[in-house]
């Protein structure tokens, strides 16, 4: 199981080796499966830029999120969405009925079933207003995942858990969280994948305790959030590399 940010690419740039470290790893026989907190893009976004890195994958290879967050929701459920089009793309294939708080259509008024919180630029007052306003007159809270930060090759952005901190600060209610390392993603992985016999990650907060939730070992590498094996990191990994390649040549030797 790979972590997508900082351990394929970062902003969508492919970091060496990885689309070589896939072909080692599916050469020795494993099912490899992509799982990002990233509830930002499509799924068809994120194939095209697998492919970039040089991965081919199918849409069942990936899961989201965003996916984890819709799979909260009963179908014909209502929601409004701070975030970007993986998740309205998710919410939609549950059959869940979104709107984005940040469109002019999103005026208050009309009860939802659940605000979802996820990564976007498109953020400001007014969406802070609309989602605060939504949860404090009753509808759930969720966040597609709680990580404070996005890694980029210049250094890290705030992420969608920054976003959910103001939603919590101006509503006064604690979230359900959806990814990594929570219950629904969780849920998720073991239904697609079964036993999962390595999580590869750049966050122990997430992948990590992830990896601990599914009784699986945990390799940290240094190409994300977490650039120096120093940084004391909980839970300890088994095995720490600079990167994915180093992870899948040690697992295939």
């Amino acid at each position: 199981m790979l972590d997508l940010d900082g351990v394929v690419w970062l902003s969508g740039e492919p970091i060496r080796g990885a689309g070589d470290a896939v072909g080692l790893l599916r050469g020795a026989g494993a099912r490899v499966i992509f799982v990002s907190n990233n509830s930002s893009p499509t799924v068809k976004n994120l194939l095209a830029r697998l492919g970039v890195a040089g991965i081919r994958a199918d849409a069942d290879d990936i899961l989201t999120s965003g996916q984890a967050a819709a799979a909260m929701l009963q179908p014909g459920a209502t929601a409004l969405v701070v975030g970007d089009d993986g998740v309205m793309e998710a919410l939609a294939a549950r059959g869940v009925h979104a709107r984005r708080a940040a469109d002019e259509a999103a005026v208050p008024g009309g009860r939802v079933d659940a605000v979802v919180v996820g990564y976007t630029e498109r953020f400001d007052y007014t969406v802070l207003r609309r989602a605060a306003d939504a949860v404090r007159a009753g509808a759930r809270l969720i966040g597609t995942n709680e990580d404070a930060t996005l890694p980029t090759p210049n250094g890290p952005l705030p992420g969608a858990g920054a976003i959910l901190a103001a939603v919590v600060t101006a509503s006064g209610v604690v979230p359900e969280v959806a990814g990594k390392p929570h219950e629904p993603l969780a849920t998720l992985v073991l239904g697609r994948a079964g036993r999962v016999a390595t999580v590869v990650g750049d966050r122990p907060s997430t992948d990590g305790a992830l990896a601990r939730r599914l009784a699986a070992p945990f390799a940290l590498v240094l190409s994300g959030v977490t650039a120096r094996a120093s940084d004391d990191p909980d839970p300890v990994p088994d095995f720490v590399a600079d990167d994915l390649l180093a992870v899948a040549r040690e697992a295939t030797r």
